[in-house]
């Protein structure tokens, strides 16, 4: 599976690199640390939601709301796909709170980390992948490299008896003290494609790999809860696939350098994962923009007032909750102008409608973007027609 690390002339890369470093920068303090937090939690129902697209698995923003709110579909194969979207949520929380292990996040012990927590929470009617062409229902073990082959599209990965041995390669080629953090930076899409052209997996590779750059992003000092890869990926995904098998292909003559396998075709992949990449933090940095945010959350408000759905003086709420990152609750009456008990009125439809939460009835109360509302205020977040794919 050489060349691993994209060739030492890889000045198509650098500008890339550049972009997503400083962008990273300009997005991380964009917004009040506290509200970033919340915003955490919706970009990871987003992130489940096209990491799981791609895999063909459409499960609806709202029905991924549901789950986590424990209300679960009494259609099997809905409900199942909830408790996906759980498991995925769960794994990436786990990363974005550093919660995940100390190993490096491009190696076998991390990528089999990954596999177990993710797979140990599905249902068991998803643990399984059935043999093409005899039919038999394999096992997939939570952690555990695959024990059979496989075949993949057009490509063939390893014998299943070598995925020790590559998943070592892997491991030496990606946790190397020579890679500076710019270079691991322009190598995180290799990471990606070899870790999938290895497959190591019987089932779940594409979910473990993706969860694998977004944690390698953040250990490199770019990646963090406000954007995710997948998004764009999952909305260019004919060029990603396309791409990815373009990367299998064997060298192409003297020039296409000295591995078995395409240079070009690893370098051109890696461009369009840096370009995706920084795409993504650009369009979270247009939505997070703090006065054309509070603007669409201002134009939301007083649709639901004419209609009768909340009371004067919910938005003067809101704003606080986006500049301060919380309201305190005795800071209400001041804020909407009512005494008290209105106040609390106007509290209690906010609550209601699903726009704020709190951890307790005197906690301060916090923004929430139950789907929705985050259609409202975050457009384009999700595709318009979202789980009718």
């Amino acid at each position: 599976m050489e060349p691993l690390i994209p060739g030492e002339s890889t000045g198509a890369l650098e500008d890339d690199v550049v972009a997503l470093i400083a962008d990273s920068n300009h997005l991380a303090g964009r917004i009040h640390p506290i509200l970033r937090d919340t915003i955490g939690d919706l970009v990871r129902s987003m992130n489940c939601y096209y990491s799981n697209l791609i895999e063909g698995h459409d499960t609806h923003p709202r029905d991924i709301d549901r789950a986590l709110a424990n209300d679960f579909s009494s259609e099997p194969k809905q409900r199942a796909l909830q408790r996906e979207a759980l498991a995925h949520i769960h794994v990436q929380q786990l990363i974005d709170t550093g919660q995940d292990p100390d190993a490096w996040p491009a190696s076998a012990a991390y990528a089999s980390w990954l596999h177990r927590a993710f797979c140990s929470r599905l249902p068991p009617e998803m643990l399984f992948v059935t043999n093409s062409t005899t039919g038999q229902a394999l096992p997939v073990i939570p952690g555990q490299w695959r024990q059979h082959d496989v075949v993949v599209g057009r490509h063939l990965p390893p014998d299943h008896a070598d995925v020790p041995r590559f998943m070592a390669r892997f491991d030496a080629a990606y946790q190397s003290p020579t890679l500076n953090t710019f270079r691991k930076i322009q190598a995180v899409g290799a990471v990606h494609h070899r870790f999938l052209w290895i497959h190591p997996f019987l089932d779940g590779n594409g979910r473990v790999a993706r969860l694998m750059s977004h944690a390698l992003f953040k250990r490199l000092g770019i990646g963090m809860s406000l954007w995710s890869v997948a998004r764009g990926l999952a909305r260019d995904e004919n060029r990603y696939k396309a791409l990815l098998a373009q990367a299998d292909a064997p060298r192409e003559g003297d020039r296409d350098g000295r591995g078995a396998l395409t240079q070009r075709g690893l370098i051109e992949f890696c461009k369009f994962f840096l370009e995706q990449s920084v795409d993504q933090i650009r369009f979270m940095s247009g939505l997070l923009e703090p006065t054309t945010l509070l603007t669409r959350i201002e134009i939301h408000i007083e649709e639901e007032i004419r209609a009768r759905r909340l009371l004067r003086g919910s938005f003067a709420i809101l704003r606080e909750a986006v500049i301060a990152g919380e309201v305190e609750r005795a800071r209400i009456p001041s804020l909407t102008g009512y005494e008290e008990r209105g106040a609390r009125n106007v509290t209690a439809a906010l609550v209601g409608r699903g726009m704020l939460t709190a951890t307790s009835h005197r906690a301060p109360l916090r923004l929430a973007f139950p789907a929705d509302i985050a259609a409202r205020w975050f457009p384009n977040l999700y595709p318009t027609n979202a789980g009718s794919r």
